[in-house]
């Protein structure tokens, strides 16, 4: 399988756990029992960030400074991942609601980066 086919299947796991996440946005404030969205959020943003990650050691060879540019971003995602797990283990609602786009949005931009890191060249060439 080439590693755009690789690309798109990674990206295709991950939508069940962002939807999971979208609905613990979205009905947060009514979580009855905190430990469940604390279980939710930790299960869905490891499964991410397990298909994030493997999808940028497939994409590292795409040139030079890419591989430098994903691994900022999977940092920067990991790091949102660990502002909402904590969110949920301190039951603050408020900021998990805050934290889970964040790390959707993230999540997002290291797709759109590693598409355009496959597509070729396309800058105009100046001809004389």
């Amino acid at each position: 399988m080439n590693v755009t086919g690789q690309l798109e299947n990674h990206q295709a796991r991950c939508l069940p756990h962002l939807l999971t996440l979208r609905m613990m946005a979205r009905d947060a404030q009514e979580a009855p029992l905190p430990w469940v969205a604390v279980a939710e959020v930790t299960r869905a943003t490891e499964a991410i960030l397990a298909e994030v990650e493997a999808a940028v050691r497939a994409v590292t060879g795409a040139g030079p400074g890419t591989g430098i540019f994903l691994d900022v971003r999977l940092s920067r995602l990991v790091a949102a991942a660990d502002d909402a797990i904590a969110a949920a283990q301190a039951g603050d609602f408020t900021q998990l609601r805050r934290h889970l786009p964040r790390f959707e949005t993230l999540t997002s931009a290291i797709w759109a980066v590693q598409e355009v890191s496959r597509q070729p060249d396309r800058t105009p060439r100046r001809t004389r």
